[in-house]
């Protein structure tokens, strides 16, 4: 079980950094106004330039990225229930994203902010969860089926 968290850690390095990327396309396209905003100017303001910013943006990406690959082993503990590994991803996940997400200035610095954010990442969480869960039933029951 070891050799494979951490071999999906490895795996969700790059992952967290082509996502984070991603979302910078994403982002100045809708707020860039046709220039390519990497991260946030108050990130860029803490650590002195453009480059510094990007730098620690990216190693955070690694670290979120390699956090969620991490805690997908969660998913094939067969002697829990759905609930308590829905219950321990989230809780897993959500300590080390959104810390990372308010040092990173990706939310409102504010309580207005963090709840938004929060909002925002347990509405892609439980859309991503049923989403994933109507699947593996079909397919299960494709299985039956079969039998």
């Amino acid at each position: 079980m070891k050799k494979e968290i951490i071999k999906r850690g490895l795996h969700g390095i790059p992952l967290g950094i082509a996502i984070s990327y991603v979302i910078s396309i994403v982002m100045s396209f809708i707020v860039g106004e046709g220039q390519f905003y990497t991260v946030a100017l108050p990130l860029i303001n803490r650590f002195g330039s453009e480059v510094n910013a990007v730098v620690i943006q990216t190693i955070f990406s690694a670290i979120v990225g390699s956090t969620f690959s991490m805690a997908s082993v969660i998913w094939e503990m067969d002697d829990w229930s759905i609930a308590k590994q829905t219950g321990i991803y989230f809780g897993m996940t959500s300590l080390i994203f959104l810390p990372i997400s308010y040092l990173m200035h990706w939310m409102e610095r504010s309580i207005i902010g963090f709840a938004i954010y929060f909002a925002v990442f347990l509405t892609i969480f439980l859309i991503t969860w049923v989403v994933q869960y109507l699947f593996w039933r079909n397919r299960i029951n494709q299985i039956n089926e079969r039998l």
